[in-house]
């Protein structure tokens, strides 16, 4: 990983002023894309979102994110071995969604709370997309259907769980995790260390440490409500801003042709699998931007909703490129790995989307609303068909294995200018 740090500005400024020359020599291009994402936060993301963050960082000052924290603690030790001061990272990250959990993690490495190991596990379950953007967002502002909700939370937050299971499986063989065993705590110890509040039963415990957040917070109502709107407009602000980014970034790399190409492999191994081709957008652009594959997902045509909403989670739970750049400058200021989360996001990314294939029919029946209508459209039989599910693996199953070694190619990369160092010496 030193050798990923130490070239990582320079690579980046290298694509950087690949992608300057290229909006330089595509201007008009370069605006069109840069005014879709405008469009795209202001009549969806800002209406949908905004008043639904307000009420999370009111949530989160009346302390009731604590008092989930505080419940979740016994459950992650012998569930997902992690301390149970992962509850706390895990009921903040369901809320607040990706990056939060890895800046959580971080901070419970830098104070010695987890090991290496356990901080790797919990970043990589713990990032995940927030209820409010995947129900406001996706489900009613490009979907427009706001029933496919269930399915697609069951589907992202059921990967969630999978993911996190098969983590705990994560460094085995590894007792000390790369730096000494922390002491023992939980959310709850943090918030109640007195003697009395051990004494009392688990929810007490959890409505004392929501009691005690309270407390120490202070802030009266209306202070509390200034703040946490002038907190939802930066972070709504930060979000139209990754929009807008990515789009002109993926605009530029289309006028450079590097997309056609991968248009074109994503359309060839959707055919080859039997699925539809109209969502090679969805995927692409959701391997860079998580909004942007969604949106293309739910405006996909000629498509049956489930493999729409298959896309969606697989998009949601893959994170963006932009999640990814995030988490990985966080996580470069521990000495936590970045392969390991990678591996996890392209796997919750494949099992979200086979979970939501595989969940349909159970919970959303077999009614004959308009939401049901485009099943019998595209060839889906009545009873949950093996080779589509075949069918599904392969192709996710050769995405990962693109998604890798896109993702790896800026480490690659790295090795490569330290051999051409050592060999001009």
């Amino acid at each position: 990983m030193s050798l990923y740090r130490r070239y990582s500005l320079p690579l980046s400024i290298l694509m950087l002023l690949s992608l300057f020359v290229l909006m330089v020599a595509y201007p008009q291009s370069s605006l069109n894309a840069g005014l879709r994402g405008l469009a795209i936060w202001w009549d969806v993301l800002f209406p949908s979102l905004f008043p639904f963050f307000v009420i999370s960082e009111l949530l989160l000052g009346f302390g009731i994110v604590h008092f989930i924290g505080a419940l979740l603690d016994p459950l992650m030790q012998p569930l997902f071995r992690v301390p149970g001061c992962g509850g706390f990272v895990a009921a903040v990250s369901c809320a607040s969604g990706y990056p939060i959990g890895a800046k959580l993690t971080a901070k419970l490495w830098e104070q010695k709370w987890i090991t290496r190991i356990e901080g790797e596990r919990l970043v990589a379950f713990t990032t995940s997309s927030d209820p409010i953007f995947l129900i406001g967002a996706v489900s009613v502002g490009f979907f427009h259907q706001p029933e496919i909700a269930l399915v697609l939370g069951a589907a992202h937050y059921g990967g969630v769980l999978i993911i996190g299971l098969l983590m705990r499986f994560h460094g085995a063989r590894d007792t000390h995790g790369g730096q000494a065993e922390p002491a023992s705590a939980s959310t709850a110890d943090v918030k109640t260390s007195t003697p009395s509040a051990h004494r009392l039963g688990h929810l007490r415990q959890a409505l004392y440490a929501m009691h005690a957040t309270r407390l120490e917070d202070g802030r009266p109502l209306g202070e509390l409500l200034r703040e946490a709107i002038a907190s939802s407009l930066r972070l709504i602000i930060v979000v139209g801003g990754l929009v807008v980014f990515f789009c002109v970034i993926l605009e530029a790399l289309t006028n450079s042709g590097l997309m056609s190409v991968l248009h074109w492999l994503t359309a060839s191994l959707l055919t080859a699998c039997g699925l539809p081709s109209t969502l090679t957008e969805s995927i692409v652009g959701g391997i860079f931007e998580v909004t942007l594959g969604a949106q293309a997902a739910g405006r996909a045509t000629g498509v049956a909703l489930p493999f729409k909403v298959a896309a969606a989670a697989f998009v949601l739970s893959w994170g963006g490129l932009s999640v990814h750049a995030q988490v990985a400058s966080i996580l470069n200021m521990t000495n936590l790995r970045y392969i390991p989360f990678l591996l996890a996001r392209a796997a919750h990314g494949v099992i979200s989307a086979m979970l939501a294939l595989l969940l349909w029919r159970p919970l959303m029946g077999q009614g004959n609303t308009p939401v049901f209508a485009p099943l019998y459209t595209f060839s889906w039989s009545p009873a949950f068909s093996p080779t589509i599910l075949l069918q599904g693996l392969v192709f996710f199953g050769c995405l990962l294995a693109g998604m890798l070694t896109l993702s790896c190619l800026s480490m690659g990369a790295s090795y490569l200018f330290a051999w051409l160092k050592r060999a001009y010496r």
